[in-house]
């Protein structure tokens, strides 16, 4: 590290520790990050971290970045770096701190975890139909995959919500906001054939509305539904991890794939802004570029 730089780190490193009463560690750190800068400027633009300017700090973080840190570390080390360029200006030994105008990086979304077409498959196919509470999983695996509903909006669907006729489930979702959601043959048929069986054994002649009750009567948890995914999913030996949000992505993905606009998947997810949605955008990406190789002569 260039000498230059030594008593201004001494005196920073020493104000962290009397106003700010960090610990020696900490203050070892923030002297550790600022120690780095300096000496990647002083290898790479032959100056030192007090002539660094704002292009000089954000190509550092960039670098950094490129050479695999963790958006969090690269946040951590843009608020030393700040601390330090504060104090100084704070000071009078700094007349423009330059690090004020550069934001923290924001961490990319983590992509969805998702399951095959064929894995749902052996998912749907793994309830026992002749057991009345796995028959009733079925038709629960069968709409929550058909609707992509959150598995709040699974358990506590009733009676009134349900137009088989019409092939659609009135849901209710977050903020009480309400969206009508087709359910497809399957589900159709799947829930018409609990309704008429599994359901009445279920609530061994009590009334309720709830379309999918638990031996007792009432609206299972949403902590009991993923433990009865967990056990379809090791029946039908999936390895990966599965929960009922997994299923939920699963339908959003399996529709983009099969072409669906993107703004109709927001609408049946019940995102209310599309960039929630947007996050798919990944699967339509990999499917067009499976398609321009499949067909382009020059794929």
């Amino acid at each position: 590290m260039d000498r230059i730089i030594k008593p201004e780190l001494e005196r920073f490193t020493t104000a962290l520790w009397l106003e700010r009463g960090l610990s020696e560690n900490t203050c070892q750190a923030y002297r550790r990050d600022v120690e780095g800068l300096d000496r990647w400027l002083s290898e790479h633009k032959h100056s030192t971290a007090l002539t660094a300017d704002e292009s000089d700090v954000q190509a550092y973080l960039g670098v950094r970045l490129a050479g695999g840190s963790s958006h969090r570390s690269i946040s951590r080390l843009l608020s030393s770096l700040r601390s330090f360029y504060q104090y100084l200006v704070r000071e009078g030994e700094l007349a423009v701190d330059p690090t004020q105008h550069l934001d923290r990086p924001k961490p990319s979304r983590p992509l969805p975890k998702t399951v095959s077409e064929a894995q749902v498959d052996a998912l749907l196919n793994a309830p026992d139909l002749d057991v009345a509470i796995e028959h009733r999983d079925a038709a629960m695996l069968e709409v929550l995959y058909a609707c992509g509903l959150r598995v709040s909006e699974l358990v506590s669907l009733t009676i009134p919500q349900l137009s088989l006729n019409q092939g659609v489930v009135r849901v209710l979702g977050k903020g009480g906001k309400e969206r009508l959601v087709p359910m497809g043959e399957a589900a159709v048929q799947s829930v018409s054939d609990y309704l008429r069986s599994s359901r009445i054994d279920l609530l061994s002649g009590k009334q309720s509305d709830v379309l999918f009750p638990s031996n007792r009567g009432v609206a299972m948890t949403r902590q009991t539904f993923w433990y009865r995914i967990k056990l379809y999913a090791q029946r039908a030996g999936i390895k990966d991890s599965l929960s009922p949000h997994t299923l939920r992505h699963a339908f959003a993905t399996h529709l983009i794939n099969h072409g669906a606009d993107l703004r109709v998947v927001q609408m049946l997810l019940g995102h209310s802004d599309l960039t929630t949605t947007q996050i798919y955008t990944h699967v339509a990406r990999s499917r067009m570029q499976a398609l321009h190789e499949k067909h382009h002569p020059r794929g």
